[in-house]
């Protein structure tokens, strides 16, 4: 069976919680890539989720060759602006972002390179995707459901709430990974886990 993210770790791609709630993150690699601006409307958004899906695929193409076959996980996303209230207030032209893919274990930098040539060569894409490890370690985690501009309440709560609750500070980016495909899936039904690193 090709290796599946969402089933090997399933506290972190199919968690079941409403409110938000500690776990520990291991290591992860991902293809990653960097932007800012509103997600809805920047071309540059749109270029890099298209970049960051073909080195996935090709990489996916190649170990699948190699008899090491495994399954493309789902867009993820590292959020950031100089203000936090840009996002309570969603003032998404301020945003700047990180899109990611999570590989798996056996993944290296190597592939990602080896990649770039025939995403060159096959699809004329040349962009600055990279390779990235990422240890969040200690997080706030929570499943949230429903359209992204419904964020603001659970994340002005993990702000203004649960982190006083329970002694914490923010200690790294906000991770959001997007379960559900917004093209085919009505907002109402979207199913979005948001990751915070805390200590």
């Amino acid at each position: 069976m090709p290796y599946d993210l969402k089933k090997e770790l399933k506290e972190l791609y199919a968690p079941k919680n409403r409110d938000w709630a500690l776990l520990d993150v291991p290591e992860q690699r991902f293809l990653a890539i960097d932007g800012r601006g509103n997600p809805n409307t920047a071309e540059s958004h749109r270029k890099a989720v298209e970049a960051l899906y073909a080195f996935a695929y090709t990489i996916k193409f190649s170990a699948k060759q190699r008899g090491e076959d495994f399954v493309v996980g789902p867009l993820e996303g590292l959020w950031w602006a100089d203000d936090y209230t840009a996002f309570t207030v969603r003032a998404k032209d301020s945003w700047q972002w990180t899109m990611l893919i999570a590989q798996p274990p056996w993944i290296g930098e190597d592939a990602v390179e080896e990649a770039r040539e025939t995403v060159w060569r096959k699809k004329k894409i040349d962009a600055p995707v990279r390779f990235e490890k990422l240890h969040e370690g200690r997080c706030a985690q929570v499943l949230h459901v429903g359209s992204y501009d419904d964020e603001g309440p659970l994340l002005a709560r993990l702000h203004d709430e649960y982190v006083v609750e329970h002694g914490l500070k923010l200690t790294g980016l906000h991770h959001e990974v997007y379960l559900g495909d917004p093209r085919r899936v009505a907002p109402a039904k979207l199913k979005t886990v948001l990751r915070q690193p805390v200590g």
